[in-house]
């Protein structure tokens, strides 16, 4: 079966973004190998405010070809957005209904895993129904100090188990966990 995988850049402090929604901490090498993750998924799971901020996302003119590059490929895959405002966008699918039961179709058909790429809200509502299967966590090495956390108004503990830790020349650290549910 597919697997949802929350793959998120993170502060050492806990944040996903800045207080003014700011990700300028990001840092993306090579030696992270994200074309690779973005070619071991087909569908991508949005919020309805990521989608409209990323979704259709396109680099400026002077970016470089790797950037380029990524952004096709992420545009490339299945959209799915989840929101109670359903518009009349073609190129992706909205659900407006019952999340778990959405997502356990999804994950049973066939196809690559999934990304959730978030937003807040949706990641809160996936890991509050235990609907993530893998947390890909980089965590970056920055404190901001304030922002918005990732695990924000959990319900109930995750208990995780530890896969891989890596360890990339920019100082990130990345963990990938899966989840025991």
């Amino acid at each position: 079966m597919r697997k949802v995988i929350l793959d998120l850049a993170v502060t050492l402090d806990g944040y996903i973004e800045g207080p003014n929604g700011e990700i300028d901490w990001c840092i993306l090498d090579n030696d992270m190998e994200f074309d690779k993750f973005i070619e071991s998924v087909d569908t991508i799971f949005y919020g309805r405010v990521s989608y409209d901020a990323w979704g259709n996302y396109q680099p400026e003119n002077d970016a470089n070809d790797s950037v380029k590059a990524i952004w096709k490929a992420i545009h490339s895959k299945n959209k799915i957005v989840f929101t109670r405002q359903i518009r009349n966008d073609n190129n992706v699918t909205y659900i407006n209904s019952d999340i778990t039961q959405s997502v356990e179709q999804i994950k049973a058909k066939d196809g690559k895993d999934i990304w959730l790429y978030g937003g807040a809200k949706l990641i809160e509502t996936f890991v509050d129904r235990k609907l993530i299967d893998i947390y890909r966590l980089s965590v970056h090495p920055v404190v901001l100090g304030n922002g918005k956390p990732l695990f924000e108004n959990l319900k109930q503990r995750l208990n995780l188990e530890l896969l891989s830790v890596k360890k990339f020349r920019s100082g990130v650290v990345q963990l990938i966990y899966k989840n025991e549910k």
